[in-house]
């Protein structure tokens, strides 16, 4: 029996599809149990239990074959990263008390960064599962494609993207949630010793000029990428909203400066199937 985290998101869920389809047994972990009915109508188990408590998550991952960890994502952290730390601390002491077979944690691109951003709450993560006694692996997918649905409507109604990526013309390992599902279910059901690093990225790196082209061709009209300038990113940030934008603009500062990369030689580096235009169409046909 596999249990599951985060499984009424897009990853989580992609995770579950793969397992239920080659017959494995799944214990979806929820905080909501009304929101997990399609998953119970599916055959899945239902645990409830919530991210920052170490009962309730031992409970949900007591007798499983493997455990997958998604950190509820946390796009405004307070300084110090507080939010993720609770979850951190929960799920070490969850898993040391469970101890299933193995563990994966859906981690990221450029956990490995010294520097602090947003993505540095992984790199918490993955520290404190280093020191659990069974078998862990990082799966560190490259930025998602879907990510790409902030930017339909503008896409769609403007011809424009706007990019905190630049230069235009530079290559982003990117990948589609699908196959992070996939591969995540096929790591769940091997066998090895201690900690190990698996990085994912799509068929092919995408700039995002050529995020424009895709839409272009997914919309039938002329789309253009343009560069957000880096020093309007704080102000905007704050009008979405954000009360801790720093971390954030430094992700994307990581992104643009390289230092957010993956550290695997590139012959080492898993390739997915789902391609860009196949993420788009998709996209766009839910926002109509």
């Amino acid at each position: 029996m596999y249990a599951i985290t985060g499984i009424t998101g897009k990853v989580g869920g992609a995770l579950a599809h793969e397992l239920l389809a080659s017959g494995g047994s799944v214990r979806a972990v929820v905080r909501d149990t009304t929101r997990a009915a399609v998953w119970a109508e599916r055959g899945c188990e239902i645990a409830t239990a919530f991210m920052e408590d170490p009962s309730s998550l031992a409970a949900a991952f007591a007798g499983a074959e493997g455990v997958f960890i998604l950190l509820p994502p946390q796009f405004d952290p307070e300084p110090g990263f507080p939010e993720a730390r609770k979850v951190i601390e929960a799920v070490s002491a969850a898993l040391l008390k469970a101890r299933p077979e193995r563990a994966v944690y859906l981690s990221t691109i450029g956990a490995q960064a010294n520097e602090p951003n947003l993505l540095t709450q992984h790199t918490l993560m993955e520290q404190a599962l280093r020191e659990m006694p069974m078998p862990v692996t990082f799966l560190r997918p490259g930025w998602f494609m879907e990510n790409a649905a902030w930017d339909v409507a503008s896409a769609r109604d403007d011809g424009v993207v706007a990019s905190y990526l630049h230069p235009l013309d530079k290559l982003v390992p990117m990948v589609a949630t699908a196959d992070v599902g996939r591969v995540a279910a096929e790591l769940l059901g091997q066998t090895w010793r201690g900690v190990r690093v698996v990085e994912l990225e799509g068929p092919r790196r995408v700039s995002p000029n050529d995020l424009a082209l895709a839409f272009a061709r997914v919309l039938g009209r002329d789309v253009r990428a343009d560069v957000v300038d880096r020093q309007t990113w704080e102000a905007l940030f704050r009008e979405q909203g954000m009360k801790h934008p720093l971390p954030r603009m430094r992700m994307l500062d990581g992104f643009n400066e390289g230092w957010i990369d993956f550290e695997s030689h590139p012959n080492e580096i898993l390739r997915g199937h789902v391609g860009l235009d196949t993420v788009l169409s998709e996209l766009v046909s839910r926002a109509v």
